[in-house]
């Protein structure tokens, strides 16, 4: 099957590979640009068993369009008829496309490089090879070691990055045309040592208590869930521009054990005091120490669930303990939940459901899990 001249016309810059007609290699143009392309046609000619190569490029463009290709493939009679539609979907699809690899004006490549060589190449941890994503590294006056991560626009430096940090805040800059790199680092070491305290008080819970939830807490978490004792723990949510004050406490565990908890804290709030550690005045107030990591194993505290055998669940654990002291078998609140309602005997009162315990049939009730 010799190439027609339709299809040279339509396509002048795929040309045939073989004698046979059935290889076809190239470029196809859409808005005045080329993408590279490969057609492999079988000895019968049919499109529909027609296998397409082309560029990581085209192919990211064409993503949303595979089915729509996939039918025209099968329908399209011809070589040359599929490869108009192809041109059409192309157009559609560049039209749709935000393409971060249009090459940007010159200005822009020779006013970043400038801004990046007066911070410094050794802050840099990351570049594309775009010059669109550029990843900056810094250190705090604790040693924490921190990344901002910048994705500039083409009318930089007039308009400023997005800036994305790993903060329990949020993070905005201060920005003018006349703007640079540097300024956003200052600005960024700057809101480093506003949340030392913050980062300070959870590194120190980190590292001298069994924390339970989050098991990898990233920088931006406020909240820690505590292990007191077995089947026992308090879940505390700091405020990050007050972290020395009163977090927001929940007790988590059988009500015999976390009721005398809940009256100590109540009882002793007076003697909260900013001017010591987050963690010695939870000790202080509830009069408590919490489980060494030096002396204890985390599998001291993580008990697996007593209906479905696990300790996470979807990224949640146990948190609800049975009140019977000679039971005290932790769940997994959804799987209560579910257990509860397959039983005949549980009643239920809009979302919260009143059933036996699984290991002891002393009645309980449970919230519906969200």
């Amino acid at each position: 099957m010799a190439v027609s001249g339709a299809l040279l016309s339509q396509c002048p810059l795929l040309l045939p590979q073989n004698r046979e007609g059935t290889a076809y290699e190239g470029f196809v143009t859409a808005q005045g640009r080329d993408f590279h392309i490969r057609i492999l046609l079988p000895l019968d000619f049919q499109l529909k068993n027609a296998r397409i190569e082309c560029s990581w490029h085209l192919k990211k463009i064409l993503h949303g369009y595979r089915h729509i290709l996939k039918q025209r493939l099968h329908r399209c009679p011809d070589l040359v008829t599929f490869m108009a539609e192809l041109k059409t979907v192309l157009e559609i699809g560049l039209k749709n496309t935000r393409d971060p690899h249009i090459p940007r004006p010159p200005e822009y490549y020779s006013c970043l490089v400038r801004d990046i060589e007066i911070l410094g190449w050794n802050k840099v941890t990351y570049v594309d090879t775009g010059l669109t994503t550029i990843k900056l590294k810094a250190e705090d006056s604790c040693g924490r070691q921190h990344l901002i991560t910048l994705k500039l626009n083409a009318k930089y430096p007039t308009e400023p990055p997005v800036c994305l940090v790993d903060f329990p805040v949020h993070f905005t800059v201060s920005w003018t045309p006349q703007s640079s790199l540097l300024d956003i680092y200052n600005q960024f070491l700057a809101a480093l040592e506003s949340l030392k305290e913050f980062w300070d008080a959870m590194d120190e819970i980190d590292g001298k208590t069994w924390v339970l939830q989050p098991e990898n807490p990233t920088r931006s978490a406020t909240e820690r869930r505590i292990a007191i004792g077995n089947n026992v723990s308090v879940n505390i949510e700091v405020d990050p521009q007050h972290p020395s004050m009163l977090p927001e406490c929940y007790f988590l565990g059988a009500d015999h054990v976390v009721n005398p908890l809940r009256t100590k804290l109540n009882n002793n709030m007076h003697l909260w005091d900013p001017e010591i550690s987050l963690l010695q005045n939870l000790k202080d107030l509830l009069d408590i120490d919490f489980p060494s990591r030096a002396v204890l194993e985390k599998s001291d505290f993580a008990k697996d669930c007593g209906i479905c055998y696990a300790y996470r669940l979807n990224g949640a654990t146990p948190d609800q303990v049975c009140d019977e002291p000679r039971c005290g078998q932790p769940f997994h609140q959804a799987c209560l939940y579910e257990w509860l309602q397959g039983l005949p005997s549980s009643r239920q009162s809009f979302n919260v459901i009143f059933g036996e315990c699984p290991y002891c049939n002393k009645v309980r009730k449970v919230k519906e899990s969200k």
